[in-house]
């Protein structure tokens, strides 16, 4: 039987207990044997100031997940040609890792423009998906393909951007992320 593997892409710029909360939940509650969290790089042609490089957000995202068995960081994409798509990704990772399931993890945002990603429809035939929800976006269950699901997952309203303006209004947001994360970026500011 092969391994469910959840695959959790974003910038995680940087990593928060929102994140870790979702993953905990998908492993739990969902069946997941493994949650990788899929550390983007950075996309030479967006103009990010406030990204962190991708070696510190990998960095970061190890520290958060230590002692967590069912979490692995992943800088997959980092070694994939540019730009990174998810339908690419997904190929290649199930070249590298046959012994696994890929259950793709995106939020009720992405799913709302799903229509727009590239092979979306690709995706939908080869993949199960898992989408969790975000306040404003609605989604009918009923009208959901068969292999993708709206999981039950506790609604956390914390976003990195969140984060980073907090950082720099110099608030405390310690019980906003993951100690060892929180240490980390205190001694960078």
């Amino acid at each position: 039987m092969k391994l469910k593997t959840g695959i959790f892409g974003g910038s995680f710029n940087p990593i928060h207990i929102g994140h870790l909360a979702l993953a905990n939940y998908l492993c739990e509650f969902e069946g997941l044997d493994e949650l990788w969290f899929m550390v983007t790089p950075q996309n030479p042609l967006k103009q990010e100031t406030e990204l962190l490089d991708d070696e510190t957000r990998l960095h970061l995202v190890k520290s958060a997940i230590q002692g967590y068995p069912k979490f692995k960081a992943s800088d997959f994409e980092f070694h994939l040609p540019k730009p990174s798509y998810t339908i690419d990704t997904l190929d290649e990772l199930r070249k590298a890792f046959p012994e696994r399931e890929f259950y793709l993890i995106i939020g009720a945002d992405n799913w709302s423009i799903f229509n727009k990603w590239k092979d979306h429809q690709r995706i939908l035939d080869e993949s199960q998906l898992f989408i969790y929800p975000r306040k404003g976006y609605e989604i009918e269950e009923s009208k959901l393909p068969a292999n993708v699901r709206l999981v039950k997952a506790p609604e956390m309203e914390i976003s990195s951007t969140f984060i980073r303006e907090a950082i720099k209004q110099g608030k405390d947001i310690r019980y906003f992320l993951p100690p060892h994360v929180y240490d980390e970026i205190s001694r960078k500011l």
